[in-house]
């Protein structure tokens, strides 16, 4: 995925109001090569610990509403912290990278540089942080109406189907919304007629004609 270095005097076009002096403060210190790539599904962003002469590289999706960007740039800086600490001694998302990433979210927090919808999301991650950047439901759904008119998703999630309704999925696959189970929702893949459990969060492109569309 080509990937282009971001210059630091641009970092604040990316970052929200009143960050980019903080952020820069771990990035100099750490002597973190920051780079920012195109959108990519499988992750939001990437840490690689400095080895030899290469530095502490991280890389973050520009895509990203300012708010999403900052949580996964702190993510990936959590993993920083966690290398400098213990090494390679310790698993990825384990107990001292979730302490790391509460510390550094706690910081922000208290400079409140995040809107009171997702201090409250926040506080939740920071109980216990998932494996994946920006991923708990809540916060997923508090994040959404951050983005700007250019960073608007062209689909849907999938909670916000109704039933019956047709969908695909990024890899081109069809299904209809059966129905709503406790956490998640079954739906039918059409080619093959296998039902599967979605997450409610999950995002999707809705066919349009299917079924009953969208849930009011």
């Amino acid at each position: 995925m080509p990937k282009k270095e971001v210059p630091l005097q641009t970092l604040a076009d990316f970052l929200p109001p009143a960050t980019t002096e903080p952020v820069l403060d771990y990035l100099n210190r750490f002597g973190v090569h920051l780079t920012i790539t195109r959108a990519r599904r499988s992750v939001l962003g990437d840490y690689r610990h400095r080895y030899q002469h290469q530095p502490h590289r991280i890389s973050v999706n520009g895509n990203l509403n300012p708010y999403a960007f900052l949580i996964t740039l702190l993510h990936e800086l959590a993993h920083l912290l966690t290398y400098e600490r213990f090494g390679n001694r310790v698993s990825a998302h384990g107990t001292e990278w979730k302490s790391c990433f509460a510390d550094l979210l706690q910081v922000f927090l208290l400079n409140r540089s995040f809107p009171p919808p997702l201090e409250k999301e926040l506080q939740r991650t920071m109980q216990n942080p998932a494996a994946s950047s920006c991923a708990e439901e809540g916060l997923i759904r508090a994040l959404r109406l951050y983005d700007r008119s250019d960073q608007k998703q062209t689909g849907v999630l999938v909670e916000e189907l109704a039933l019956m309704a047709e969908f695909s999925t990024p890899d081109g696959r069809q299904f209809r919304v059966e129905k709503k189970m406790r956490k998640r929702y079954l739906c039918t893949e059409l080619r093959s007629g296998k039902q599967y459990a979605f997450s409610p969060v999950y995002e999707v492109i809705p066919q349009a004609g299917s079924g009953n569309g969208l849930a009011h």
